[in-house]
């Protein structure tokens, strides 16, 4: 028994094609929308690449780049079956491939919404990419003369500046790595061999951060070097004192602002989807009214739509035995395939 049946007339049937050719258009400029949210989001992940670990962080911006472009093309094409649909010659063409495309759309929904919950849960996978990649740049700071890392310090440093953050998780990161290339360090000095050899890797650390790490906001000027040592700074107590550098770490800075973008885009994604599974069921009852109707040829006359052919139920268990004759082919093929391979066996008669 088919569920939620509606009774079409001419006038229905009109209605229905005309508001569906605009929600259609509606959802080509969403896919538009979506589309340019892609691009722009892989711009800007692309621009802080160097300090991300990998390239799963992309998958979110190429899903929105696919699925605008997929938007686009099918409502862009189910506004013109909406547009042929009163006209029975025009129509004709599309009535074999309706079916087919109702269920392209459904799967297109399904994929929607899974990346519009991708946009809102990716916090946790980004976090780490973030957290290694920013240690790693951190670690090449100090190789301005390497080829390859060169761009390191500049990079790290805009970083800091127009995030207000500092290091990774705080700017004491900054203490547990060598930042000072060797080409800037006096090697006959005796604070530098002494700081070399007290530390078991043989690096030159200190407790001090980059200039980037200052906030120009303090009214005192930047204690960028020697920051825990109270003595070496006039009125200084660095335990109590808020110090003039950002107290935010960059992972911080950086997984908020990728997050807020990206749960924005996820909002639109899904706002998106809804307007994609209202087109969905129109479509759905355009086709069904029309493919009822028993005199094509008289505009006055009335016709069934529905939603689904059987019920909920009856749907399901034909989906699912449709699932698992195709598991029964792939059986016999594979077992015929296996089969072939085996030669005759021959008798002999003795």
């Amino acid at each position: 028994m088919a569920m939620m049946k509606v009774k079409f007339n001419m006038k229905k049937r009109v209605k229905l094609a005309q508001g569906l050719w605009l929600m259609n258009w509606c959802c080509v400029l969403a896919g538009i929308v979506l589309f340019s949210m892609g691009i722009f989001l892989k711009i800007e992940l692309r621009k802080r690449s160097e300090v991300m670990d990998n390239a799963e962080s992309h998958f979110v911006p190429n899903s929105l780049i696919l699925i605008g472009a997929m938007a686009c093309a099918l409502n862009g094409l189910a506004g013109k079956i909406c547009y042929d649909s009163l006209d029975p010659a025009k129509f004709a063409k599309w009535k074999p491939m309706l079916k087919p495309y109702l269920i392209f759309c459904v799967l297109f929904n399904i994929f929607m919404l899974f990346i519009s919950v991708v946009c809102f849960v990716t916090r946790g996978s980004l976090e780490s990419t973030l957290a290694q990649g920013l240690k790693n740049g951190m670690r090449y700071y100090k190789d301005t003369d390497t080829p390859g890392r060169c761009f390191m310090k500049k990079t790290i440093d805009l970083l800091q500046i127009e995030f207000k953050c500092c290091g990774n998780n705080g700017y004491r990161d900054w203490f547990e790595l060598q930042w000072v290339s060797n080409r800037y360090l006096d090697f006959s000095s005796k604070d530098v061999k002494d700081r070399i050899k007290s530390n078991v890797d043989g690096k030159f650390l200190i407790d001090g951060v980059p200039f980037s790490c200052c906030n120009p906001s303090s009214p005192r000027p930047c204690i960028q070097l020697q920051v825990t040592n109270n003595s070496a700074h006039y009125s200084y107590e660095h335990q109590k004192e808020e110090l003039n550098l950002w107290n935010r770490g960059c992972k911080e800075a950086l997984l908020n602002y990728y997050t807020n973008m990206m749960s924005s885009m996820g909002a639109l994604v899904f706002l998106a989807w809804i307007l994609e599974i209202a087109v969905t069921v129109g479509l759905r009852y355009l086709h069904t009214c029309l493919e009822n109707n028993a005199n094509p040829e008289d505009p006055e006359s009335e016709s069934e739509g529905w939603l689904l052919e059987k019920s909920v139920k009856e749907t399901v268990k034909t989906l699912w035995d449709f699932v698992k004759s195709l598991g029964k082919i792939n059986q016999v093929e594979s077992s015929e395939a296996e089969g072939g391979d085996k030669a005759p066996a021959v008798t002999t008669v003795s």
